[in-house]
This record gives structure tokens, sequence and C-alpha cells, in this order.
């Protein structure tokens, strides 16, 4: 299993554990200790997850609609209470077990990554079942058998109440009472222990509670530190949640940060997630400052213009247009990103991809589409020169509502027309001596070409290079020689479309669109070809559904702090 799959099943599994408990309680506003879970959480967390469980006002309001719209369910995070499941806990009932002493806010954090993240993968992955799909499989405590390290920390309206909650949960589990600085918790065999801390109830591994007994008796905490402070300060309004971490953290090797869901985001430095509903949509502001060293926000915030001038150049009918900045030095971590998240869909669902009645899956396509990709982006001396050398912004699009008319490719920006017409022939080669049939070809507008023949993809891919209408060079992976076609002389393009104004306006603020989405053509389109039911698609089809557009777009907020806004449109919401 990979560092990249770790680290995002974490993170997901994280924000689920902090937003479940709201969602429980959403409709019920209450008064609590209003205390910040972060103040209580250890300033050296490498991940930290914060949400207001019991939202009260516009909030609320926003959070029921925008739940209600994705999952059609009246109470969609209910199921979410498994976070709460210790080892040997029965099933929960939120109005009896945890509605009368659970205040605002709650948080969980890990205080360590590394090799645990792994082992943890299995565990959190069910709690993501549980929560999002509706499984009926097992618990889903994240912190069983030492899966990870950490707690989760919730604030409390009645710390009677909650502590009675606490010792049931510690009576199941097997725990004793144990003393650590002074203050009385509950610790079983396998290390998991629960107690209340300063009025907050905490339930988490041993090293986590005592990492909070540590904090508030005056050690450094999160909410105090400089890096944390600076991103949550920027935070929008009206957020439900937030993620925080060090993205540098993340990965055991400069090699496996470097793919890391994380540092994909902000490259070593330190990134801040929020989530803000809507009853028609939701949108996540990721916003990142470089390391405390003084360095720059990397990974995607570090090209994010780039991107959206790549994005407008592609053929104005794409209903899927991305844009990349810089893929010279990021083109491996962006494969890396796709594969990370077709085998999260795969492990949601518990198998492997499988090929639909036509004879495709999503496994065969994506390997057969990112095979060039792959090598193009390969860490080495060789590619780095002969490729990376003249690579700049790129742009992915596709056209087309079934597999007959399908059109999409990849255009990448060259710096170097000499060299990306000979990259053509460089790439063949590689692709070849990885078992594809290579044939040289003749594309209208190309300047050199190959026809490629991939295992599990159903139609050629075209390797090109040429020039745009304005004389720039381009060097083009294109699904058939119409779609290379269009890449370079694209009859009209997204920065003039109807849905690059629609995304425009769903980013707000002057955000220019780095991604647009129609879902409706995408789900279409996977449903016309049988992809619908792949395991690696599966899961995600029920809120596939529930979506209108994907929106993203960059820009920087000043003061180091660059933002990537992700807007998601939802349907019949307004």
């Amino acid at each position: 299993m990979s560092a990249n799959r770790g680290a995002l099943a974490t993170a997901l599994a994280a924000v689920l554990a902090a937003a479940s408990l709201a969602t429980a309680g959403c409709g019920s506003g209450a008064s609590g200790t209003s205390i910040d879970p972060a103040k209580a959480v250890p300033a050296s967390a490498p991940l930290y997850a914060g949400a207001f469980v019991r939202p009260s006002g516009s909030l609320q309001s926003s959070a029921r609609a925008a739940a209600t719209a994705l999952t059609h369910q009246a109470d969609p995070y209910l199921r979410l209470l498994a976070a709460l499941q210790a080892p040997g806990s029965s099933a929960l009932d939120y109005g009896k077990d945890v509605a009368p002493w659970l205040g605002p806010r709650a948080g969980v954090f890990l205080t360590a990554t590394g090799g645990s993240e792994e082992r943890a993968v299995d565990r959190l992955v069910t709690l993501i079942e549980q929560g999002i799909l509706g499984s009926s499989s097992g618990g889903a405590f994240p912190f069983a058998a030492h899966a990870v390290e950490g707690a989760i920390v919730l604030d409390t309206r009645d710390a009677a109440k909650a502590r009675s909650f606490l010792t049931q949960l510690a009576a199941r589990a097997g725990a004793h009472t144990v003393s650590y600085r002074g203050v009385s918790y509950e610790a079983n065999a396998g290390g998991i222990a629960f107690g209340i801390v300063s009025r907050l109830a905490v339930i988490g591994t041993e090293t986590g509670v005592r990492a909070v007994i540590d904090t508030t008796a005056g050690g450094p905490s999160l909410a105090a530190a400089a890096t944390y402070a600076k991103l949550v300060g920027a935070a929008p309004a009206g957020a439900l949640a937030n993620v925080y971490a060090n993205a540098a953290a993340f990965g055991g090797s400069s090699a496996q940060a470097s793919v890391s869901g994380f540092s994909l985001l902000a490259g070593g430095g330190f990134v801040n997630v929020s989530l803000v509903p809507s009853a028609s949509s939701i949108t996540v502001d990721a916003d990142a400052v470089g390391s405390e060293t003084g360095g720059a926000a990397g990974g995607l915030f570090a090209s994010s213009s780039a991107a959206a001038t790549a994005l407008g150049e592609l053929p104005g009918e794409s209903w899927l247009a991305v844009g990349l900045g810089d893929v010279g030095h990021s083109l491996g971590a962006d494969v890396g990103a796709i594969e990370g998240l077709v085998s999260v869909g795969g492990t949601l669902s518990g198998s492997g991809s499988q090929a639909s009645s036509t004879g495709i899956s999503v496994k065969g396509l994506l390997g057969g589409i990112l095979a060039p990709l792959r090598a193009l982006g390969a860490e080495s001396a060789t590619t780095k020169r002969e490729f990376a050398s003249w690579m700049g912004s790129a742009g992915l699009f596709a056209s087309g509502t079934g597999l007959l008319e399908l059109k999409g490719g990849v255009v990448i920006d060259s710096t170097d027309a000499a060299r990306s017409r000979a990259a053509v022939a460089e790439l063949g080669a590689i692709l070849r001596s990885g078992g594809a049939s290579v044939q040289s070809a003749k594309v209208p507008g190309a300047e050199a070409a190959v026809a490629v023949r991939l295992s599990g993809l159903p139609v050629v891919l075209d390797v090109a290079a040429g020039r745009s209408a304005s004389g720039s060079a381009k060097f083009v992976i294109g699904l058939g020689e119409q779609s290379v076609q269009d890449a370079l002389s694209p009859s009209s393009t997204v920065s003039g479309s109807a849905p690059y104004g629609t995304a425009s306006a769903a980013l707000g603020q002057g955000y220019r669109p780095s991604v647009i989405v129609d879902v409706p053509t995408l789900l279409g389109l996977l449903e016309g070809v049988g992809l619908s039911e792949d395991p690696s698609v599966a899961p995600f089809v029920p809120y596939l559904r529930s979506l209108s557009t994907i929106s993203a777009g960059g820009g920087s907020l000043g003061n180091g702090i660059e933002r990537l806004r992700l807007v998601v449109g939802l349907q019949g919401g307004g």
C-alpha cells in the first residue's frame, strides 16, 4: 500500500470522524464550554480536523440542506457515530447516549504518521463505508489496535453526563483507572483510553489522551501555533469543518512525500482545508503557506495561474477540462494522484476493477491512458532531460457523450519545439518497449505523430507535436486523430464558453477556473459503457447523481497564503 493512499485515507477518515459527530447533532444547537478543541491539541500534531458538531442558525440549516441534497437521507450523518464505538461498545443511540452532553465543537488529531498509516487504512475505510455508503459492516473506531496514534476531542455541555458515557465505554472495553500528571482516565490493555480533560471528552490511544493532558497543562497547543493561527485566521466565513496538515509529515521518504495527498496540495508546506456548505453547493477552500523556514507553498498552489490559462485554451465543447501548471516538475505526482483516487474507490468497494459488458474496465482504461503520461513523468535523468526540460503547463479535456463520439486528450505546452517534436518518437519507443503497438502516423496540422495501441484501451492514442493557431508549440496525446486536431486548432475555446462563465461565478472573488466538470455528462458516459458498475466507480455513483458541476480555481490571499477553491454544485439546490 502506498504512502499516498495511506495519507489520503487517514485524512478523509479524520474529517469524517469530526464531522460525523456533528452531523449527528445537526438540528439542535446547544450551549457548551465553547472550548476550541485545537487549544487542547499539541502543536506538533501533523494532522487535525475540527468541526462544529452542533451548529446553530444559518450554519445549521446550510449543513443539513447540503447533506440531505448529497445523500437524499433525512439524517445522513448518524451512521458516523461508529467513530465513538470503541472496542466492546454496542451501537450508540445519539439522542440517548450523546446528545445529553455533547457541546458545539469537536476535533480529532494524529500524534504521528509514518508506518502506522498503512495499518490504519482498513479501519478508516470501514468508517468511510459506514458514514458515506451506508454499510452495516463492523465497528469503525479509528484508533483500535494502535492503527494510528491520536484522539477524538469533544466539547461538553454537561461534563458529568459525558463522564458517565465514557465510563460505560471504558467498562465495555475492559479499561481500568490510571493517572497521569494528576488527571485520572481509563485505559485498557490495548492502549485505548477514555477521560475528561478540562471539561473535554477525550477518546483515543493512551498516547493521544496524554498529549491532551500535557497540552491543557500548559504545553504548546496547535491553536497557538503561528502557522495554524495564520491559516485559520484566513479561513472563509461559514465553515462547518476544517482539516489542517503539515504536508511534509506525510510519506516516509522524499519520494513518497512527493505523491502524498497533502504534498500534492501544498508541496512541503502547511495546508488548512475548510468546508463551507450551502443549499446549492459545497465549497472547499484549501489554503497553504510555505514551510516555517520561509519557503513558498508548493504543489498545486504553485501553478494555479498557469493552470487556469491552460484550461482556457482547451476545446470549447469540452465537458471536462482540467488545467495543470508546470507539469515538467509535477507530472509524475499528478499521475500518482489519479491512480490513488481510483485505488481508494476500489478499496471502498472491497474488490478490484472489473470489465463492463463492453469489455472495458476503469483499470484498463486508466492503465492505457496513463501509460504515456507515466513515461513522460518518470523520475530518471534521461526522461527529465528529454521530456521534462521542455514541458510547461498542460490541459486535459474530454468531449462527446458516447464512446463512439468521445474525444479527449492531454495538451502540453512546449518551450522547445524541436525537443517536443523529437519526443514523439522517443515516447513511442518507450511505449513499444513496454509492449504497445506503435506506428508512424500523419495527422493534419501535426509536425510529427505516431499511433499507439495499448492493452486495455479500445481506441488508438495519437501522440503528436504541432503548433496552435497562435504559433505556440504543443505536444498532444489524443484519443484518435480528431482529438489531436481539436487540441491544436479548436473551433472555440473553453475560456469563451458558457460553462466557463458559470464556473467563474461559482468560484467568485475573481478566481479563474482550472477545473470544470459537467457531472451529468460524465455519469451518462460511464453508464452508457457500463462503467458505473465498475468497483472503482460504483461507490461514488450515488453521489455523482446528486451533483451538477465541479469547478476549481486558485489565487493568492496575500501574506504568503495561496488558496485553491473547489465548488461542487448540488442537483436541485437553490
